[in-house]
């Protein structure tokens, strides 16, 4: 298989002129509500979905989600929440967080049935996955969190296995801040450790060259 560009656009802040880098990559993976789309560029093959909770409700609720440009555009449907996974969360987090009493509702079944309906894979990524992100985010002194945000759960799933050797992975839209129970102070050093390690790198501004270097 030949070396691909994998960019993974966040919904944070896109370096000016990352627009047409992103359009040219092989593999454009967004999220959500795929607010990128514009000054990140156009293109989306991928739509990471929070699978749980109100954000989903909410994405499933009517059409505006289903009927978007980019979801229309994508071929897949990614769900970043096991519904074992935060099936198994719900009893702790009665305790600790009563507020988040719908936090762990699982509405993976409607996007996958959205994605059959028209004609678009449907993938969960696993229990494995979501556990091996913990352990690897213990190691930067995480604040106390819920859960890792949806965005770096999609980062190591792609690190681990949707990605072949020799891929260039590229990030944009990562901010690494929004939500306080997601660990972004330890997300954002463990993305910092990646990017030392040269398994990925970050989009860079005005940058045209997709071979460049980490």
């Amino acid at each position: 298989m030949s070396r691909r560009t994998i960019m993974i656009v966040g919904n944070g802040d896109v370096p000016e002129g990352g627009a047409a880098t992103i359009d040219a990559a092989d593999v454009v993976i967004r999220f959500n509500d795929c607010r990128s789309v514009g000054t990140g560029g156009t293109r989306t093959d991928i739509v990471a979905v929070c699978n749980t909770g109100r954000p989903a409700l909410a994405m499933l609720g009517g059409g505006r989600w289903k009927n978007s440009a980019a979801v229309r555009q994508a071929r897949e449907i990614w769900s970043v929440r096991s519904g074992e996974k935060f099936a198994g969360m719900r009893a702790e987090l009665a305790e600790t967080h009563p507020d988040l009493d719908d936090f762990c509702d699982d509405y993976t079944a409607g996007f996958e049935s959205f994605a059959v309906a028209t004609g678009r894979a449907h993938r969960i990524i696993s229990v494995a996955a979501h556990e091996q992100l913990d352990r690897d985010l213990s190691r930067f002194a995480p604040t106390p969190y819920v859960v890792p945000s949806s965005g770096m759960v999609v980062i190591a799933d792609v690190l681990s296995g949707f990605a072949s050797a020799g891929d260039d992975i590229v990030l944009a839209g990562f901010g690494h801040d929004g939500w306080g129970l997601h660990p972004f102070a330890a997300e954002r050093r463990y993305v910092d450790a990646l990017v030392a390690g040269g398994q990925l790198r970050r989009l860079s501004p005005f940058s045209s060259d997709l071979s460049q270097g980490a």
